[in-house]
C-alpha cells in the first residue's frame, strides 16, 4: 500500500491533486498521527509553490517593464558620442536598469552629495556641530561654480549647514572646500568605504590639486570618483533614512530639492514632478544623480557622462541633453498617463499625509469636493482624484482666504480648516430623476462682446485715449508682471532726458537675484548696460532686473523728480533703501498720470495685499508710455541677445525671449504680460488695424492660454463693431 500512494503522489501533475490523494491514504491507514503530518508537508508543498508561483509572475512582469524600459534607453545611450553609465532604481517597487553601471567614471561636482552625506553623519554622531560659524578668508577663495568668491568678501561668517547649502544649491567650490576643511579631506572617502562603497572617493580639496591624497585617481578622474550603481545605491539608503537620522536626512533632501541646476536630467521633467538632486560637470564629463519622484512612487537615477564629444559650456550640450532625455523617460516609464486612480496609490492617500501635486486618489476627491463648497466662487474642481495645478490653485486661494501660509500643500492644519469633509450629492431615485424637467437658460444673446474668462478688460482708443469698451475696468486688482510697464517707463522717461544712463553699467546685486518668480537668468555680481537691462525686464519679465534697476535708480529719482501731486507727496517714504525710493517714484507717476485707483508696492508685481491697479488706469499707462518709441522698441522686441559680464571678466551668453505670444501674429506689437496664482494671467497689449490703433487690458483670465484667446476675442469683435459703426479710421 505505501508503494501504491508513492506512485500515486509522483503521479500528481497539480498540489490540489496531490492533497486528494493524500487524504485517500490517510483515510486508508487510519493514522491520525499519520494524517496531520502528511497534511501538514503537503500543505506547505501546495502554498510554496503557489507563493513561488506568484513572485514568478511578479518577477516575470518587472523583467517585461525593464525590457520596455531599455528599449527607450539602449538606442539613445549607444548614440550618444562619448561614455554614458547609468543607474535606475523604483525604490519601492525595486524595478532596476542597469548600463555599465558598475563602472567607475569621474563624478566632477556630484562628488558634493558625498560629502554632505558624511558632514551630516558626522554631525549626527555628535562629532560635528553643524550651526559652528567658520570665516572665510581671501585665501579660501577659488575659481568656478558658486556665489563666494566672487560676491562675498573676506571675513563673512557662516555656518556649516550654510556652507553645505551653498554647496548642493550653487555648487559653490568655495563653500565645498570650507565643509572639507571642518570634517577632514579623508572623511568622506573613509565614510563611502564604511558604507560598502570603494569606489565613491573624494581625491582633493576643490581647485586644489596639490591637497590630493590619491594622486593617481585624481589623475584618472579629477576631482572624484564614483560608479552609477554606488551612487543610487547610496541614494536609496538616503530616501530610507538608512544613512542618518530622520532630521538629517530630512534636511538632506531639502539641500537637494534646491539644486538649481535643471540643465541635465531636471531639464524635460513634467510639471508635478520632483526631484533633489546634484550635478556634476567638467569640460568633458557631465552627471546627475538625484531621486526623483512622481504618482508611482520614489526613483533613484544616476547617470554619468565622460569623454564626450560635445565640451561645449551651454545648456544643449549634448550630454545635458541626454541626461534630460534619460529622465525624462524614466519618469513617464514609471508614471504612465493612462494609469488607473487605483493604481496610483502611495504615501499620500490618507488624511493624516500631506497631499501636493502628484497626489492621486479617493482622498483628492475629497479635497477637491471639499473645496468646491467651501470657496465662493466655487473653482469648479473636476472631482477626478487628480492633484494638478487647478486643485492646487484652489488650494492657494483657501489658504489666502484664511490668511495662513500660500503653499498649494495640504497637510493636517489644513484639513482641520476645511471642516467637515463635503459628501458627495444624494442621487435620486430613478422615478425622480426621470419626471424632473431641469431648468434652461435662455439662448446667448448675439449682441455684446465675446464671453471671455478675465475679471476685468477694457479696450481705448490709442489715439485719444477714449475707452469704447469696458467690463468691471475699475475694479482694484492684482496686475503681477503688468507692473513692470511702469519701471520701464521711469527709466526710459529719464533716458528722454539723459541719453548718457543707457550705457551705464548695471550690476545685479545678491538681493535682485534672490528675488523669486521670472527671472533675467543673470546671477549676483554680473552686468549689462541700462539699455540692454531693460531687454532683460520686459522680454522675460524679469524680477530680478526689476529689483536691480530700482536698486540703481532710486536714489536718483527721489532727487530728480518731484511729487506731482497732493496725494502722491503725502506718501512719506522714511528709509534710504533705493528700492523703496523707485516704488515711492512710481506711486508719484502714477498720481500724475492720474491713476487714482494704482498703488504700487514693489517694481515686479509679486503678489501684496496693497498693491493694485485697474484695468482702466493700466490703459492710461500703456497709452503714456507707447508715445515714446524707445518703449515701443522694447516691448515689440521678441528676442534680444546679451553678452553678459561677470564680476571676474568673463563673458557668457544670455537669449531673453518674449513672453507676449501675440507678437508673433501681424497688427500686434505690445505691451506685457503677468502671471500670479492670485492675480491670475494678465496681459496689457496694443494691437493696429486699418489705421486704427486699440490699447487693451485684460486682468484675472483663467489661464495663460486663455488671456491671449480673450484678447484675441476681444480685439475682433471691437474691430468689428467699430467698422459696423462706419468710424472712419485715423490716419
Amino acid at each position: 500500500m505505501r508503494s501504491s500512494f508513492r506512485q500515486l503522489s509522483t503521479s500528481a501533475t497539480c498540489p490540489t491533486r496531490r492533497i486528494n490523494l493524500a487524504l485517500v491514504q490517510l483515510h486508508l491507514t487510519g493514522t491520525a498521527f499519520l494524517r496531520f503530518a502528511v497534511i501538514a508537508v503537503l500543505m506547505s508543498i501546495f502554498w510554496a509553490k503557489s507563493i513561488n508561483s506568484a513572485f514568478a509572475q511578479a518577477g516575470a512582469s518587472a523583467q517585461k517593464s525593464i525590457a520596455d524600459l531599455t528599449g527607450l534607453l539602449k538606442p539613445l545611450i549607444e548614440e550618444h558620442r562619448g561614455e554614458v553609465a547609468v543607474c535606475v532604481r523604483h525604490i519601492e517597487k525595486g524595478d532596476e536598469f542597469h548600463w555599465r553601471s558598475e563602472i567607475p567614471q569621474p563624478t566632477a561636482s556630484l562628488i558634493k552629495l558625498p560629502v554632505m552625506i558624511a558632514a551630516y553623519r558626522l554631525a549626527d554622531s555628535g562629532k560635528l556641530n553643524l550651526n559652528q560659524s567658520v570665516v572665510l578668508t581671501e585665501a579660501d577663495k577659488v575659481p568656478g561654480s558658486g556665489i563666494l568668491t566672487d560676491h562675498f568678501s573676506a571675513g563673512l561668517s557662516l555656518s556649516i549647514r550654510d556652507a553645505i547649502r551653498l554647496m548642493i544649491r550653487y555648487s559653490d567650490n568655495t563653500a565645498t572646500n570650507l565643509v572639507i576643511d571642518q570634517i577632514g579631506l579623508p572623511t568622506t572617502s573613509q565614510t563611502m568605504n564604511e558604507l560598502g562603497f570603494p569606489d565613491t572617493q573624494l581625491h582633493a580639496k576643490v581647485f586644489r590639486g596639490e591637497s590630493s591624497i590619491a594622486p593617481e585617481r585624481s589623475q584618472q578622474f579629477g576631482l572624484g570618483s564614483t560608479t552609477a550603481k554606488e551612487m543610487v545605491d547610496l541614494l536609496t539608503k538616503l530616501a530610507n533614512e538608512q544613512l542618518a537620522g530622520a532630521e538629517s536626512t530630512k534636511a538632506m533632501l531639502e539641500h537637494l530639492a534646491a539644486c538649481d541646476d535643471n540643465t541635465k536630467a531636471g531639464r524635460e521633467l513634467p510639471e508635478g514632478a520632483r526631484f533633489a538632486h546634484k550635478t556634476g560637470a567638467v569640460a568633458a564629463s557631465r552627471c546627475d544623480a538625484g531621486i526623483l519622484t512622481g504618482p508611482s512612487g520614489r526613483i533613484a537615477v544616476c547617470i554619468l557622462t565622460t569623454k564626450n564629444d560635445d565640451q561645449k559650456w551651454n545648456d544643449d550640450n549634448t550630454a545635458n541633453v541626454l541626461c534630460g532625455r534619460i529622465a525624462q523617460i524614466v519618469y513617464d516609464h514609471f508614471n504612465p498617463t493612462s494609469m488607473d486612480l487605483a493604481d496610483r496609490t502611495g504615501p499620500k492617500s490618507g488624511l493624516n499625509s500631506t497631499l501636493q501635486i502628484g497626489a492621486f486618489g479617493q482622498t483628492v476627491e475629497m479635497l477637491q469636493r471639499t473645496l468646491n463648497a467651501r470657496l465662493n466662487p466655487s473653482p469648479a474642481l473636476a472631482i477626478d482624484g487628480d492633484f494638478g495645478p487647478s486643485t492646487e490653485s484652489a488650494v492657494k486661494q483657501f489658504q489666502d482666504k484664511i490668511a495662513v501660509p500660500v503653499t498649494g500643500i495640504v497637510d493636517a492644519s489644513l484639513w482641520k480648516a476645511l471642516g467637515p469633509i463635503a459628501e458627495p450629492s444624494p442621487v435620486e431615485p430613478p422615478e425622480v430623476v426621470n419626471n424632473t424637467t431641469l431648468p434652461i437658460a435662455p439662448p446667448d444673446s448675439l449682441e455684446g462682446p465675446p464671453f471671455v474668462t478675465c475679471r476685468a478688460w477694457t479696450i481705448v482708443d490709442a489715439d485719444n485715449g477714449a475707452t469704447l469698451f469696458s467690463a468691471n475696468a475699475s475694479q482694484r486688482l492684482d496686475f503681477a508682471s503688468t507692473t513692470k510697464i511702469m519701471t520701464a517707463w521711469l527709466v526710459v522717461q529719464h533716458a528722454i532726458l539723459h541719453p548718457e544712463i543707457l550705457e551705464e553699467r548695471l550690476s545685479m546685486s545678491e538681493r535682485a537675484d534672490q528675488t523669486i518668480g521670472s527671472t533675467s537668468a543673470l546671477h549676483a555680481g554680473e552686468s549689462v548696460s541700462i539699455r540692454e537691462a531693460l531687454y532683460g525686464l520686459m522680454l522675460p519679465s524679469g524680477n530680478d532686473m526689476s529689483v536691480a534697476l530700482a536698486e540703481h535708480f532710486g536714489r536718483r529719482f527721489a532727487v530728480t523728480q518731484e511729487a506731482p501731486s497732493e496725494s502722491a507727496s503725502s506718501q512719506q517714504v522714511t528709509t534710504d533703501d533705493p528700492l523703496d525710493l523707485f516704488v515711492a517714484a512710481m506711486n508719484a507717476e502714477a498720481a500724475r498720470l492720474g491713476m487714482s485707483s494704482t498703488h504700487y508696492m514693489n517694481p515686479h508685481g509679486l503678489t501684496h495685499d496693497d498693491h493694485r491697479s485697474t484695468a482702466s488706469d493700466l490703459a492710461v499707462l500703456a497709452r503714456a508710455a507707447l508715445q515714446n518709441p524707445l518703449f515701443q522698441h522694447y516691448v515689440s522686441t521678441r528676442r534680444y541677445g546679451v553678452a553678459v559680464t561677470g564680476a571676474s571678466g568673463y563673458e557668457r551668453n544670455v537669449v531673453w525671449e518674449n513672453t507676449n505670444q501675440l507678437l508673433g501674429i501681424e497688427g500686434y506689437d505690445g505691451v506685457k504680460t503677468g502671471t500670479t496664482d492670485k492675480a491670475g494671467a494678465c496681459l496689457v497689449s496694443t494691437g493696429s488695424r486699418n489705421g486704427r490703433r486699440l490699447i487693451m487690458v485684460v486682468l484675472g483670465s483663467a489661464a495663460s492660454d486663455s488671456r491671449y484667446a480673450d484678447s484675441r476675442n476681444l480685439y475682433r469683435w471691437a474691430w468689428k463693431e467699430l467698422a459696423l459703426f462706419n468710424l472712419q479710421p485715423r490716419p
